[in-house]
Formats: structure tokens, sequence, C-alpha cells
């Protein structure tokens, strides 16, 4: 279909809560999020990386691995297991910027699928790492939100100016 536009950071709609999916109504738009995010390089893209504010993302943990697992998650609602482990992780609105988040190594998910459906399932390894992400993003947050103020100004000084 076509690959979207990325919003970079600081834009605010990176910084926005996105509001919940009511009417499953995609057209191609989870198709053209699957486009960039593979286009990027990616394993996830929520809708507001692409300018969209809502409760939605798309990934694929095994692409990069020669297993595809794409999957679509609307509206989801996570429940993370498991003591935190710290892992840089990227993004693909800040690029080039690696920064350490402590997340939980499973994740259990309750979500919708593009046609509606609704799934729960629990995650492990890479797919609750990403899902975790993806998830942050539908609140408002990035990878800068889960460190301390201090390493967060140490990673966003030499960014915005490589990017301004």
């Amino acid at each position: 279909m076509s690959v979207l536009p990325i919003v970079q950071w600081p834009d605010p709609r990176l910084s926005t809560v996105c509001t919940p999916v009511d009417r499953p109504d995609f057209g191609t738009r989870l198709t053209d999020m699957f486009d960039t995010m593979y286009a990027a390089k990616g394993r996830g893209l929520a809708g507001p990386q692409v300018g969209v504010l809502e409760r939605l993302f798309v990934m694929d943990a095994g692409w990069k691995d020669g297993t595809p697992t794409p999957r679509v998650m609307i509206n989801p609602d996570i429940e993370p297991r498991g003591a935190a482990v710290p892992l840089a992780e990227t993004c693909l609105s800040v690029p080039d910027v690696a920064v350490p988040v402590a997340r939980a190594p499973r994740v259990f998910v309750r979500w919708q699928d593009e046609h509606g459906g609704t799934h729960e399932a629990l995650f492990e390894g890479a797919e609750a790492r990403i899902i975790q992400h993806e998830f942050d993003h539908l609140d408002g947050k990035l990878h800068f939100d889960r460190v301390s103020p201090e390493l967060r100004a140490d990673l966003e000084t030499p960014y915005l100016k490589a990017h301004s």
C-alpha cells in the first residue's frame, strides 16, 4: 500500500494519551502501518507514531529472523508479569537513541483484532517487550520516560542538537 511518515520526537502527538477505537473501520491504515514498520526496519509501530491518536498498534517480532508473526492489537489492556529486566530499546520516533529500559519479561494481554474479535494471551521475550513499548506510546510515553531525569537529559541533549 503506502509508507507513512513517522512522527519524530519531540512532536507533541507522541505525548498524547490515545482514545479507544470504537468502530473498527480502518481502510488501508493497518496495511499502511505494517508497510511503514517494515520499511523502517522496526518490529512495532503504534498509532501516534503515524499521527493516529487511537489505541492501536501493529507488531511483528519474528520477521527479521525469517518467521513473520504480524499482529494487530486494538484497545489492548496489559498486565506485566515478572521482575523487570533492563535492556536497551530503540524507537522509530527517536532514531539512533538506545535507552536502557526495565520491562517485565512476560505480559498478559487482552485486545481486539482488526475484525473486532477479542483475544487474550501471555507473551514473553521480544514480543512482551515490543507490546510494552508500543502500549507506552498509546499512553503518551516514550522510552525516555522510563529512565532517570539525569539519564534522560544525557540522551535527549545530543539528539535534540542533531535533529533541530
